[in-house]
C-alpha cells in the first residue's frame, strides 16, 4: 500500500446527536454530528416526530382534505358535459 494516499482511520471516532447521545464508532472523520440516530429515530423509537420546516406536511393534509370534500356523483358530471357540449360550436351540417 503506498503511504499518505488514505485517509486516516479513526477507530474511536465520537458521534454526536442532537437528542445528546453520543456513541463510538470507526471512520475517517474524528468528530461526526447527526441530526437523528437511534434512539430519537421515529423507526426505532416507535413515535411518529414530523420534521417540518416548509410547512409541507400541513400543506398536503389541507390539501387532501378539500379534494375528500369534494364528491362528484353522476348527475353532476352529466350536468358539467352538457355544459360542455352548449359550449361547443355547432359543426357545420350543410357538407
Amino acid at each position: 500500500m503506498k503511504k499518505e494516499t488514505h485517509p486516516t482511520y479513526y477507530p474511536d471516532a465520537k458521534v454526536a446527536c442532537v437528542c445528546g447521545n453520543t456513541f463510538t464508532v470507526g471512520s475517517t472523520v474524528k468528530e461526526i454530528q447527526v441530526e437523528l440516530c437511534s434512539n430519537c429515530h421515529p423507526f426505532y423509537t416507535g413515535k411518529q416526530k414530523l420534521v417540518d420546516t416548509a410547512r409541507r406536511v400541513e400543506k398536503f393534509q389541507e390539501r387532501s382534505t378539500k379534494k375528500t370534500g369534494v364528491v362528484r356523483t353522476a348527475a353532476a358530471k352529466a350536468t358539467k358535459e352538457s355544459a360542455r357540449k352548449a359550449k361547443r360550436k355547432p359543426l357545420d351540417e350543410s357538407k
